[in-house]
């Protein structure tokens, strides 16, 4: 019965979710096959299907797909790991926390978008330029999400590695990082939903090189919005995918959390 419970409540929850896309899509064909919108600027969905057909076949659409992923995985993996051995820094050291945090809180202000115009500058416009872009991008919530875990360790811990006489090295590993493992997976989550915008953006203004955002400004130039509707189709796809995995990933790593409620 409780196996039945849950599934049904499941099946109703999908239907729920799928209520407000089937929705859109009915609008969307409605408007365009009707003329209340121009087909030039919203094209039919058989259009934008069959230059999603075009694509996938003739223009190697995957090999897009597969760039943009790259760079998106590169850079979250990058910026993840160095936001976490920043964060470890700021929270455990008050030298460091005093002189560099007040800095990173006003730099963290800046518009991402800001940062192009100086990482093109520093590192061009090819890989290693998008890569530094997207690391940025998934640096700072990790950065801000660690930092907060760790500042938050129960004060009763740290007397415990003090009294165990934990090494430096100890403490980290066995009391700052377990304790603040939540607010890491949180960080790493939102750094994962970030850098998957920020790939886009630096393919958007980046432009030299394969990717889905590259496939964007094509459609644009050539002013074939099914193209362009497609490349917008593929982001919300591949972000809805990411950022399911992200969360099963971080229930399945905190899933002690509901074991010991």
């Amino acid at each position: 019965m409780a196996a039945s419970y849950v599934s049904s409540e499941r099946v109703l929850k999908i239907r729920r979710g799928l209520t407000l896309p089937i929705l859109l899509l009915i609008l969307w064909e409605g408007s365009s096959r009707s003329g209340l919108v121009d087909p030039r600027f919203l094209p039919a969905l058989e259009d934008v299907f069959l230059t999603a057909k075009r694509e996938l076949i003739d223009n190697n659409l995957i090999g897009e797909l597969g760039f943009s992923l790259f760079r998106n995985i590169a850079g979250f993996l990058l910026g993840s790991a160095l936001g976490v051995l920043f964060a470890t820094l700021l929270a455990l050291s008050r030298v460091a926390d005093a002189l560099i945090t007040p800095t990173f809180n006003g730099l963290k202000q800046i518009s991402l978008l800001a940062w192009i115009p100086l990482i093109s500058i520093w590192f061009g416009f090819g890989e290693q330029a998008k890569i530094v872009f997207v690391a940025l991008a998934a640096f700072i919530p990790v950065v801000l999400n660690t930092y907060e875990g760790m500042r938050n360790v129960p004060a009763d811990l740290i007397e415990v590695g003090d009294a165990l006489r934990f090494t430096p090295t100890q403490r980290i590993t066995r009391i700052f990082l377990p304790s603040a493992l939540p607010s890491i997976a949180t960080g790493v989550h939102l750094g994962l939903i970030y850098s998957w915008l920020a790939t886009v953006g630096a393919e958007y203004f980046l432009a030299v090189g394969p990717g889905i955002g590259g496939l964007i400004i094509a459609g644009r130039e050539r002013f074939d919005m099914a193209l362009v509707m497609v490349g917008v189709i593929i982001l919300g796809i591949v972000g809805f995918i990411l950022n399911r995995l992200a969360a099963k990933v971080e229930n399945y790593l905190l899933r002690w959390r509901v074991s010991t409620h």
